[in-house]
């Protein structure tokens, strides 16, 4: 049975999984670089060959690196009972390619996420942008860091975060209540935001490096779209929040969908305040 540390995960584990997230970055940029077709699942979400690579590719790997901790992964969810699923106290929760919706519009805005989630709780997280060959991966527990070939920088949000405030608005899902939470913002510094377009992961990788401060999202999004960039942010110092302020858990209910939330830098932000009323 894999065992972990009081408070991380082996090296080799760590390591292991940074490896196989950039094996899938791989697999993903083989077909961006083609003609490829396009799916609709049943939600009428997009599916690509990219997804399909990538999940094969996820799953082997870690089946092969942690044989007895499951994989819950966006492309298979589907295939696992709830009963069986909600009985798993630590599993691995996959999206092999978050923002496929950008990858179709080949602006390069989409990511391999990878997060170990033990308990309820997201404990550990990869996130690899394939075109960039960017990397972040952390935990609340160890930090966050950005790595760049074998060398790692230390990721911390930027606190105190002052106007002009920068405000991730998502390329594919922005509407009517984001439009309201930046405009209640906006009032309470003067103005003072600067609205920034991101795709993905990314705008969470973004606020841990201190590029963004808050990332506000209303409307449905799944429990694989967050739990590894939630690890980065918390490891830099931030937190991914509901709206009653607690941080989010994983595998706890039946759905897998997400409610609203906010990704925040600093925590001393009034970001109630600038919810619907």
């Amino acid at each position: 049975m894999t065992t972990f540390p009081a408070g991380g995960i082996p090296a080799e584990v760590r390591e292991g999984v940074i490896a196989i997230a950039r094996e899938a970055a791989t697999a993903v940029l083989g077909v961006y670089d083609s003609e490829f077709a396009i799916q609709h699942k049943d939600d009428r979400s997009p599916l690509t060959a990219a997804d399909l690579a990538a999940h094969r590719c996820i799953v082997a790997g870690l089946a092969a690196l942690t044989p007895d901790i499951p994989v819950l992964s966006e492309e298979s969810a589907h295939e696992v009972p709830t009963a069986t699923r909600r009985s798993w106290s630590r599993l691995w929760v996959v999206d092999p390619l978050d923002g496929t919706r950008e990858f179709i519009k080949r602006n390069g805005e989409f990511t391999v996420n990878i997060a170990l989630v033990d308990d309820g709780e997201a404990v550990f997280g990869v996130v690899q942008a394939p075109v960039t060959g960017d990397l972040w991966y952390g935990s609340a527990a160890t930090g966050a860091f950005r790595r760049e070939g074998d060398r790692d920088t230390p990721l911390r949000v930027r606190a105190p975060a002052l106007a002009p405030l920068r405000v991730a608005a998502s390329r594919s899902h922005r509407d009517a209540r984001t439009e309201s939470f930046m405009a209640r913002m906006a009032a309470s510094v003067d103005g003072a935001i600067e609205p920034i377009g991101l795709g993905s992961s990314l705008k969470f990788c973004r606020v841990a490096e201190g590029g963004l401060d808050i990332y506000p999202r209303f409307g449905p999004t799944s429990e694989w779209d967050t739990a590894a960039a939630q690890c980065v942010l918390e490891g830099a110092g931030g937190a991914v929040l509901d709206s009653r302020g607690r941080p989010f858990r994983y595998n706890q209910r039946d759905t897998l969908l997400n409610g609203d939330f906010v990704a925040i830098g600093d925590l001393a932000l009034p970001w109630r305040e600038w919810l619907d009323g």
